[in-house]
Parts: structure tokens; sequence; C-alpha cells
């Protein structure tokens, strides 16, 4: 006991508790590897430790976790990381906050999925998706990206666009028609007739994207266990969403002028696919268009054997020179056709649509409603004013001839360097190349090129099964760096 007399009468206390300072955890809580000049930023670095240390039981439910002043301190990090970290944990179901008390581990954590997310994260995407976004800081080169930088687009236009969605906000921010902004739904089918695809704005549904419309395609129009053909290589992303749909995928082999045409009969009668997902302009990775015979034997076979073709059109806006569309040519009778304005006015704006034969827009619209409701309007009316104004045509242009001269360029360096090109598209963001006469494993390369800040995007990415390939895809937006083509010469030469 002591004795304490700061008032005018003395009173006996309670001496208190003389507890050990914690500067690190305790043998059931203990100190996480971190590691700051990692790739993986601190706070996944933690989120990632944490859930170990719930699924291997070390951290139990229910139990106190260090305070976040305790954590940083115990691993010379920032209160603002452990924050933020904690923050995640928290919306993951990981962690509980309770207020005036502290975080603890929540009751159900022990089911939290780490492994199942380790498997879908390595086998279905390597990582690299993940880290193309957590790892966007400016020092680094992203070489196999699959956008464009933001400043190749018309900043000044989104900017018009904005200030008169601001002046005429009424209904900005509430839900819309389920099937997209009326006008801007025109707008496509006005696009569409400038291609000889004639439909209405009954046969075209917005998305949130081109990738939303695929899933809702896939989840619409296949069942686990069903056939897809896909190009081969493909669509990396659409490739993770089939596989979660449980289908079974089989490639048809690309070449410079579309798919393969000598073995399409052989696996149509051999296979009866339920849809046929392709690229038939600037295809992703290879940069390949249809020639006006592939698509004439791809449509000829789908007919034979009732087989859906999902034109996947987000580059059309890149294209040079008029080319072949399968809906077009089908005018959306078999043809679902999906397409984008994220390559021509903005990827962060997230606007895409599909444009089909009405009864399977009603299909896929049902998706849509279970899935998300509408899509933001606020994004639809802006793509819809920049394309109303008219000054995007000429911004598409310079565009398209800023594209081709990157293909020159990056092509030609390549092929200084000792790079086969599978075909010089002459438009658009992609080039497919690998070096000649190299029998290594350009996922090897991409995992060597992280420790450079060089994200590449090896072959392996657009296949379906387990293939090790040279190829890699390079975005010709982002591939004018010296370093990248030093790093490319070197790796090979080894």
């Amino acid at each position: 006991m002591y004795t304490s007399s700061r008032c005018l009468f003395t009173v006996q206390v309670p001496a208190p508790l003389q507890l050990p300072r914690l500067t690190a955890f305790t043998p059931m809580n203990p100190v996480l590897t971190l590691n700051p000049n990692a790739e993986e930023p601190l706070t996944l670095q933690i989120v990632g430790g944490i859930i170990e240390e719930v699924q291997e039981k070390r951290w139990r439910p229910g139990m106190r976790v260090p305070s976040i002043r305790v954590f940083a301190q115990a691993h010379g990090v920032s209160t603002f990381t452990v924050v933020e970290a904690y923050d995640r944990l928290v919306a993951q179901g990981v962690l509980v906050a309770k207020r005036g008390s502290g975080f603890y581990v929540s009751e159900k954590s022990h089911s939290t999925p780490r492994i199942a997310v380790e498997k879908l994260d390595e086998q279905l995407t390597n990582g690299w998706s993940l880290r193309n976004f957590a790892g966007s800081d400016e020092g680094t080169i992203h070489a196999g990206a699959g956008w464009l930088p933001d400043a190749w687009f018309d900043s000044d236009g989104l900017a018009r666009a904005l200030r008169q969605a601001a002046l005429q906000s009424e209904n900005l921010l509430g839900y819309g028609h389920a099937k997209g902004y009326e006008p801007l739904r025109a707008q496509i089918v006005r696009q569409l007739a400038e291609q000889e695809t004639s439909t209405d704005v009954a046969g075209v549904m917005t998305t949130l994207g081109a990738n939303q419309a695929l899933d809702l395609i896939i989840r619409q129009c296949t069942q686990p266990g069903d056939t897809v053909f896909v190009d081969e290589p493909c669509y990396s992303d659409l490739l993770v969403a089939l596989r979660l749909r449980d289908v079974k995928c089989i490639g048809i082999p690309m070449t410079p002028t579309g798919p393969d045409v000598t073995s399409i009969e052989t696996l149509f009668e051999t296979h009866r696919p339920r849809l046929y997902f392709t690229n038939s302009r600037l295809h992703n990775p290879t940069g390949a268009s249809y020639s006006s015979a592939a698509a004439f034997q791809v449509l000829n076979a789908a007919g034979r054997f009732d087989c859906l073709i999902v034109e996947d059109d987000v580059s059309a806006g890149l294209v040079q020179a008029p080319m072949v569309t399968l809906a077009s040519m089908d005018q959306l009778k078999r043809v679902i056709y999906v397409g984008s304005f994220s390559k021509t006015i903005g990827a962060g704006l997230r606007v895409g649509f599909v444009a089909a034969d009405k009864s399977i827009i009603e299909g896929l619209l049902y998706q849509k409603l279970v899935s998300g409701m509408s899509t933001p309007t606020v994004t639809e009316r802006l793509v819809n004013s920049i394309l109303s104004e008219g000054h995007l045509r000429k911004q598409m242009e310079q565009l398209r001839d800023r594209l081709a001269a990157a293909q020159e360029r990056v092509c030609r360096r390549l092929e200084s360097i000792g790079y086969e090109i599978f075909c010089e598209p002459r438009a658009g963001m992609f080039v497919w190349a690998r070096p000649a006469g190299w029998d290594g494993d350009s996922a090897d390369l991409a995992a060597r090129a992280l420790r450079e800040r060089i994200m590449l995007a090896p072959g392996k990415l657009f296949y379906g099964g387990n293939v090790t390939t040279g190829w890699m895809r390079f975005n010709v937006a982002h591939s004018h760096f010296d370093q990248l083509y030093a790093f490319l010469a070197q790796a090979i030469a080894r």
C-alpha cells in the first residue's frame, strides 16, 4: 500500500499492479516476420501473417489481439499501417472490433479459407493481377499490363463531362434503369450500326466493364461440367471466371489470322460446346485479328452444332482499318457481342455492354439484378456525355496513331535483342513475343523481373493448363524503357 495526499485529507489506495511492458508478443502471440523491402506492402504482409496465425490455431477464436500501438512497437511499423491491416481483417471477418476494448479473433475465424485463397491466387492467376495493382507504384515498369497509361486518355474531355454532370445532378446517384442509362444504350446502338450490326436499345445492356459482361454470360449460359471453347492463348481473367464455374475449357489454337480453321470442324463435332469465347479483333494476348475466311468457318461450325459465340471486342475503338466482326456477319442471331469503353475513354469508369438477341438480354438482365442491381448511373452518364460532344473521334484517331507508332517501335526493339514476334498487329496494345531459340519458361523470367521492378505477363497466364512456354504479352504503351530491354536481353543470355 502507499499513501497519497494530493487533497486536504489523506486516503490510502491500492498500489498499481506492476505488469511487464509489452514490447513484443507473448509466446501465444509470436512476433510476425515482416520484410519492409519486400514487393508485398507491409499492410498485406500483416494481414497474411495474422490469417496464418489464426489458421494454425496459434491465435484462438475469442482471444484478444495486441493493441495497435503494441503491435506497431513490436514490429517497428507505423500505427497507420497496423490500423489499415486490422481494418482489412475486420472487413474479412478474421477480427472483431469491440468498442472501448480492442480487437479480438472472430469466433468464426477458424473457417477463414486461407489455403483456398492461396490456391485461387496461385493456380488461377499466379498472383500476377494482384501484383500488378498492388505494386503499381511510380517506379514499376508494367510491360505486361492490360491497360493504357492515364496520360493517354482525354482527361480534358472527362473533366468537361464531370462539370456537365455536376450541373445536371438530378437522379445522378439514384438507381438507374436495370438495363443501363438509355441515352448511352442509344449511343451504343449507333456505334454498332457503324460496324454494320443492327439492333435497338432493347438488345443492349450495360455492365460494370467487360469482365462483368463475361461473368453474367457464363452464369446464365453454362452449368458446371459444360464444355466451352476458348482461344488458345486466351484472356487470363476469362479463364479464371470459367474455372470458378467449373466448366471444361477446350482451346482452339490462335493463328495470326484467327483461330486454326483446320481443326474447328473436328473439335466442334467431338466436344459439342455450349459457348465459344473469342476475340475477333486485336486478340488478347496475341494482337491477331480474324480474316473473313476464319470468321465464316467459325460461324458455320457454330450454326451446325448449335453453339453460341461470345465475341469479346473490347479493343474495337483501337482498330486502325475496317475489320470483319462476327456480330455483323451474324446480326446477333448466334453471337453475343461484348464491348467496353475501358480502352478508349478510361479503364476506371468501368463501363461495358452486351448486345445480343433480346431473349438472351432478358436472361442476362436477371443475372445482373441478382448480382448487383443496376450499374452506376453517374459513370454511364459521363460516358454518354463524352460520346455526345463529338471530341472523342479526334482523340481516338490520335490514340490509334500513337499506338501504331508504339507497335512499330516495340516490335523492332524486341527483334533487335533476339525475340520472335507472333504477328505484327500494327494497332492496339499488345504484342506476343518470345526469345527466339530459347527453351526457358517465361514464368521464371517474370519472377526474376519482379526483383527489377518490372512486371511481365508470362504466357502460362493465358493457357488453360499448366503450360511451359517462352511466349509473353507486351503492352506497347508501357514498353518504351531501356531498362526493360536491357533486362530481357541479359536474362536470356545467362
